[in-house]
């Protein structure tokens, strides 16, 4: 089935998820509509860049489209005039069947489209664009307005699908699917004794200092290292901030890193760190990816009662969480892991959830499914 996957950026490697559905979704015929282009495309797929230059007719009507769209549709980005009608006739060229718009808010930019043409629109919510998105009215009116144009509707988690709920944003044909993990590349290896792991973007949600200060409290002097993976910033502060509390022999700060590294890393740690918390702006995670892989790659799990990770880790189960910004709680829990004479047992719960709930091959044929079902119930 000819699937149209729309992004806001194309090719973006930290993306897995989006790539993994434009690589493989219904065989991997697919297409791409994109923002943006970086210029690379490792895929080989058609795609179809949308901010080219406006054509003079097009610039002429972009001040009326646009304040028309955003008037009446809660969003000026809707494709108009010559642009318009380049998308469609390339999605027509295309002979797209179905399309898949990667976040909320890229679908808002083609579900009326897709209507207009008959194509079937499905949309997956991710993490910002059904937190920090709801922040503004006019998105939420958007979404509202664009929930009865759209075939069906995927989340990583149930938190994201009760979070719009809770902004009146719904559909019936509504699936909470993980992004998942590839179970087969992510296994557990053999286990550095008293290692540590964080991995993400140094930014407020992840609140690494939090992970820092929680750390010294628990191991400083201690046979314990952890290994901090991602750049942001908020790197340079996480670097002074363990010279000051004197853990810098203990800590580890790689910048970002290709994700087979970051692969590695998590075979062979035991324990995995991520402090989650509701940014500022209202930024959440979804269900983190990073979540899915360590416990695929039998890592413990620390973590906190945030958005859906308490849908994958189960506490004193798989893994073990504690409520957001309590870094005394977060410290309690290294102390006791790092207590912990064995910690097979939650070694293997790890993998055991990895497999049974996370597998991506499977999460993929259930999208496909739910798709194929959606559209022949409409035939």
């Amino acid at each position: 089935m000819k699937t149209c996957i729309v992004t806001s950026d194309y090719f973006v490697p930290g993306e897995t998820f989006i790539n993994r559905h434009i690589e493989h979704i219904f065989g991997g015929d697919t297409c791409v509509l994109a923002g943006r282009s970086n210029g690379t495309d490792p895929l080989g797929k058609p795609l179809f860049v949308r901010r080219a230059p406006l054509s003079p007719g097009d610039r002429l009507r972009a001040p009326f489209a646009m304040g028309w769209n955003a008037a009446v549709e809660g969003t000026g980005r809707l494709p108009f005039g010559d642009a318009r009608a380049r998308l469609a006739a390339w999605l027509r060229a295309e002979r797209v069947e179905v399309i898949l718009a990667e976040f909320g808010t890229q679908a808002l930019v083609v579900a009326k489209l897709a209507q207009e043409l008959g194509i079937p629109c499905f949309t997956y919510f991710r993490g910002t664009d059904a937190s920090f998105a709801l922040r503004s009215r006019q998105i939420v009116r958007a979404y509202r307005r664009m929930m009865p144009r759209l075939a069906g509707v995927f989340s990583v988690s149930r938190f994201l699908l009760d979070n719009l709920a809770r902004h009146g944003v719904t559909h019936p044909n509504a699936h909470v699917v993980p992004s998942g993990v590839d179970i087969r590349r992510f296994t557990p290896g053999e286990k550095s004794p008293g290692s540590f792991l964080a991995v993400g973007r140094m930014v407020e949600k992840k609140a690494p200092q939090v992970t820092l200060r929680a750390f010294a409290a628990a191991a400083r002097d201690r046979d314990a290292h952890l290994t901090m993976i991602g750049d942001g910033p908020l790197l340079e502060t996480c670097r002074s901030l363990a010279k000051d509390l004197g853990i810098a022999p203990q800590v580890t700060f790689t910048g970002a890193l290709p994700h087979d590294a970051v692969r590695d890393h998590l075979a062979r740690t035991e324990v995995f760190l991520q402090h989650s918390v509701t940014a500022k702006n209202g930024n959440t995670e979804g269900l983190p990816t990073a979540i899915q892989e360590a416990l695929a790659c039998g890592c413990i799990t620390l973590s906190t009662l945030h958005a859906g990770i308490p849908e994958a880790v189960e506490d004193s189960v798989n893994g073990l969480l504690v409520p957001e910004w309590d870094e005394s709680a977060f410290a309690d829990r290294i102390g006791q892991l790092l207590d912990m004479a064995d910690r097979s047992a939650m070694t293997r719960a790890a993998r055991d959830t990895a497999v049974a709930r996370f597998d991506n091959a499977r999460l993929l044929a259930k999208v496909e499914t739910t798709i194929r079902d959606t559209l022949a119930a409409r035939a």
